[in-house]
């Protein structure tokens, strides 16, 4: 036989015994990695029936299930109440609604006074947003029984009412600061710091949308509109 022939077969055998050892070797790893596999899930089912099981997190879940749902039914009796929403009344409604509810605000406007207009705004924003507090609107010249009788001599007029009570006043636009291009935010911020409606928790880059903010000309009016 050639010498060169035998030492290419020996070669090739030689190879052939490398590649079969390195295969074996390969399926001895993957069967390894499958068993550990099957190992840690096996545990982690075992974790997960353990805390199934664990009597203080079922506590939890079924406290904080009770909460939200005694938050929807509060949620939704302020709905039926009017609260949510920013509302026209009537002269004859008004002491119903005062009576009715914790704490309310109540806008007397003029039709006509583009200033009204703009607390109108922001105001039904604010109802949306603060169900805790009622919002509505009273027409000041349908009303001149309670106009007379709470003092109101400038328009817009916004009293805040707690427990049927008339308390802090909102005259004009004194409060924030004099202009028509205010922010829904700094009324809302002034609202809070009155107490009469609650601060809400949330991402500070959460802001309004603001959809304009544009400069308004100035009305036929005065910086506060006299009735």
């Amino acid at each position: 036989m050639d010498p060169d022939s035998v030492k290419s077969t020996l070669q090739n055998l030689n190879m052939g015994n490398v590649m079969a050892a390195a295969a074996r070797d390969y399926q001895k790893e993957i069967l390894a990695q499958e068993k550990a596999h099957a190992s840690s899930t096996s545990n982690q089912e075992v974790d997960l029936d353990e805390l199934m099981d664990d009597p203080e997190l079922e506590k939890l879940h079924a406290d904080r299930i009770a909460a939200l749902k005694k938050e929807a039914e509060k949620r939704q009796s302020l709905k039926k109440q009017g609260h949510g929403e920013y509302r026209d009344i009537t002269e004859g409604d008004f002491l119903g609604e005062v009576t009715g509810c914790e704490k309310m605000i109540c806008h007397f406007y003029h039709r006509e006074f583009y200033r009204c207009k703009i607390m109108d705004k922001h105001l039904k924003t604010l109802a949306a947003r603060h169900l805790e507090t009622k919002f509505i609107r009273l027409d000041a010249e349908n009303a001149p029984f309670f106009v007379g009788k709470l003092g109101i001599k400038t328009l817009p007029c916004v009293i805040l009412f707690r427990q049927g009570i008339a308390g802090d006043r909102l005259v004009g636009f004194q409060d924030l600061g004099a202009k028509d291009d205010f922010s829904t935010r700094t009324l809302e911020a002034l609202l809070i710091k009155k107490g009469i409606i609650n601060e809400k928790k949330e991402d500070e880059n959460n802001v309004y949308d603001e959809s304009r903010r544009r400069t308004v000309r100035s009305s036929a009016y005065s910086d506060s509109d006299s009735e």
